[in-house]
């Protein structure tokens, strides 16, 4: 019998038909079907029989992560995976859906399409903080982004970035992202990073709301270590990855490469990276009429 991994982070009424019908069609295939606990909870009622709570233990038996909500919820959802490479198939109950290739309205396609091999898998690459103190222990990576923001004061902060020893450039700004390519089209591009392919090996490095206006985003090989000094009006800074926060103080020190793990994304037919930029950009459209 396959195993699957159901996640999602919400549960609002007028996706419950979907969330049946994902539900039946699990059962169809036969699979065994693990939730996360707060999804249990949220589902209350409407929990069918058969399906039990998410356990670190049932990770490495499972044959595909099954996420439903947004972006959001599959970043949320790497940090089940550990260092396990399960395909990730994303089902979009959010907005954007840059990861989450499936729409909510074809989730009985997408699985029988799984299910019968129809699919490619497309890796997608970690960045790994390193950090003293340590921060972020258990799991210390992010698949859309690293940042450091102002946490207790409206003045700005300064970032002196190195690469690879070498001094890049000292930030005077609201604070740094350093995304990787799944992550420049998240919050680098809503602060005017540049868009950039899966497998680019790259990553950006991208100011918020910086001082001087000369200063702009810039992409390196994810080959190079990015390390920060910190300085400010006050002691405490946020330090994140994906969605996860953490304080620190300007005597941390802070680095971040490539992970040494990836995780793979279910890709079914007539999915691609440059199909969902368009849809989502609205590019190749003309909005004049």
């Amino acid at each position: 019998m396959n195993t699957a991994i159901v996640f999602s982070q919400r549960y609002k009424k007028e996706d419950q038909a979907f969330v049946k019908t994902l539900f039946e069609v699990l059962q169809k295939y036969n699979y065994r079907v693990f939730l996360n606990g707060d999804f249990i909870k949220m589902l209350g009622e409407d929990l069918p029989e058969g399906f039990s709570i998410l356990q670190e233990e049932h990770v490495s038996e499972a044959s595909v992560l099954i996420t439903l909500g947004g972006d959001g919820t599959i970043l949320n959802a790497t940090k089940w995976l550990n260092r396990e490479s399960i395909p990730i198939l994303g089902i979009n109950l959010g907005r954007m859906g840059f990861l989450a290739f499936t729409e909510k309205n074809a989730i009985d396609k997408a699985i029988s399409s799984f299910v019968n091999g129809e699919y490619r898998l497309q890796k997608r690459s970690l960045l790994q903080l390193e950090s003293k103190p340590g921060v972020f222990s258990s799991f210390p990576y992010a698949l859309n982004d690293f940042t450091i923001i102002k946490k207790e004061t409206s003045s700005m902060i300064t970032i002196k970035t190195f690469i690879d020893g070498e001094y890049l450039n000292t930030y005077w700004a609201d604070g740094l992202i350093v995304s990787t390519p799944t992550g420049s089209t998240g919050y680098s591009l809503s602060c005017g990073g540049p868009i950039v392919f899966p497998n680019s090996g790259n990553f950006v490095i991208t100011p918020i709301a910086p001082h001087n206006l000369n200063v702009r985003p810039i992409v390196i090989p994810d080959t190079a270590k990015i390390s920060f000094e910190l300085e400010g009006r006050t002691d405490l800074f946020l330090c994140t990855l994906d969605s996860r926060n953490e304080t620190i103080s300007r005597h941390h020190k802070l680095s971040v490469k490539k992970g040494d793990i990836n995780i793979n994304m279910v890709l079914l037919h007539g999915q691609s990276f440059m199909k969902t930029i368009r849809d989502k950009l609205s590019w190749g459209l003309d909005i004049r009429n």
